[in-house]
């Protein structure tokens, strides 16, 4: 009791630094957690985070789940997901009066931004952006985790309408292909507030579904088999997504705040252990580049290339990077700009289509590499709370940089996970006891 008052004197009467200090004393606070998601977008491995996600809500106050999607994500996917846990919520609220009312939860789900929020990164609040800020605003000491799994327009914009709740947010970010659709609203939080605590894990997050023990049991499909199929309604539905396979790429967030230390992304645990960022990420080019140029892998690659002659603002251009990512681009008449996100370290090529003649078909190649050592070797310290893979080799899983440090508990978070999945199908034996 007097740590805790301890913690709520210091966040009331101090800044920044102090506050994260003083969190570091008291570590076994229940943790305020609000959801960004596409779920229902372009990736179904959402669905399998929140059907883990809900059989560990006990542990959490949960306090939002907003629909943040890359597509046809809305947030009637994430009220889907509810309507099962409904149907398994008798037998799990034996296990723990904590485990919030389905009615409660849909109170929670918001909608997040639609579309992106174009170059500015950007643009009007939304349900779910305002549902942020008053998270963020409520007067609870305790900090606000904020685990992103899709689209980060929506924390950009709760940033943008009230900057002031900057210091409560917690962000764990699975970046990768999500900071790839989302760079302008990335490229917005990581030059406006740029102190920010922020985990960015573009590559770490694959530990869960790549490498570790897949022998037997613990393998992607058979785990599900063993595990999962007949475990209530929650395993039923977790059966319809990538066919029983088991991805679950969204669910190192929650493994960070269930096994590890929250306050130091530095520290080992199930969502990875992380190396404090650096500078130089990003790479700006004012010309069309060739395969020679190089730029960093999980960076930020923006163009601001001076427009052909007679080309008005009324024209316009979209860039189409690999043969398959289409970025729109701005232009004020004078200057065409646009960004991008590479996540693999390969040659990118990309083509310019516009209804101006003189610039359609335009085209351009760069190479993604890995960040050399003198530069991950230097913490920024214009980012003081800012995390990102681990770059030492021995932490990767393939091609993958830091996702040994998740894969290397795999069979220990699989088998939480099964344990918790009992509890769909099956009542606590002696409920009044637990």
């Amino acid at each position: 009791m007097v740590a805790w008052f301890g913690f709520l004197g210091v966040c009331m009467m101090v800044g920044w630094p102090q506050v994260l200090a003083a969190e570091r004393v008291e570590v076994n606070l229940r943790h305020r957690v609000l959801v960004s998601s596409d779920i229902g977008g372009t990736d179904p491995d959402d669905f399998q985070s929140l059907v883990h996600l809900l059989v560990y809500a006990d542990r959490f106050d949960l306090e939002g789940l907003v629909s943040s999607p890359y597509g046809p994500g809305r947030k009637e996917h994430i009220l889907q997901v509810i309507g099962h846990y409904e149907r398994d919520y008798a037998n799990l609220k034996t296990y723990s009066p904590r485990y919030p009312a389905p009615a409660a939860l849909r109170a929670v789900t918001k909608q997040g931004a639609l579309d992106s929020a174009g170059y500015a990164g950007v643009a009007t609040a939304t349900e779910g952006s305002a549902w942020i800020v008053s998270c963020a605003r409520r007067a609870d000491a305790r900090p606000l985790h904020v685990l992103v799994w899709g689209g980060i327009e929506d924390l950009a914009q709760a940033l943008h309408d009230a900057p002031d709740i900057l210091p409560k947010l917690r962000v764990y970010f699975i970046g990768g292909p999500n900071k790839m659709w989302s760079v302008d609203a990335y490229d917005y939080i990581e030059r406006q507030h740029p102190t920010l605590w922020m985990i960015e894990a573009n590559a770490t997050y694959r530990g869960w579904f790549t490498g570790g023990n897949q022998t037997g049991e613990w393998g992607n499909t058979a785990f599900f088999a063993a595990h999962l199929a007949g475990r209530g309604a929650l395993g039923d539905f977790f059966r319809t997504q990538l066919r029983g396979t088991i991805k679950m790429g969204d669910s190192p967030s929650v493994g960070w705040l269930l096994h590890g230390t929250a306050t130091d992304p530095t520290e080992p645990g199930w969502g990875g252990k992380f190396a404090r960022v650096w500078d130089g990420r990003k790479t700006i080019f004012e010309r069309l580049t060739t395969e020679a140029d190089r730029v960093e892998a999980f960076g930020v690659v923006e163009f601001a290339l001076p427009l052909p002659a007679g080309m008005t603002p009324v024209h316009t251009a979209k860039i189409t990077f690999d043969n398959r990512i289409v970025v729109q681009s701005t232009h004020d008449g004078r200057v065409l700009r646009f960004r991008f996100s590479p996540r693999d370290a390969k040659v990118w090529p990309y083509v310019i289509r516009s209804d101006f003649a003189a610039l359609d078909g335009t085209a351009g190649k760069f190479t993604s590499v890995p960040p050399p050592p003198e530069r991950t070797s230097r913490a920024s310290t214009r980012h003081p709370h800012w995390w990102i893979d681990d770059p030492d080799p021995a932490a990767a899983e393939g091609v993958h940089p830091g996702a040994k440090s998740v894969s290397r508990w795999r069979e220990d978070f699989l088998r939480d996970f099964a344990a918790r999945m009992e509890r769909c199908r099956l009542a606590a034996p002696n409920p009044a006891a637990l």
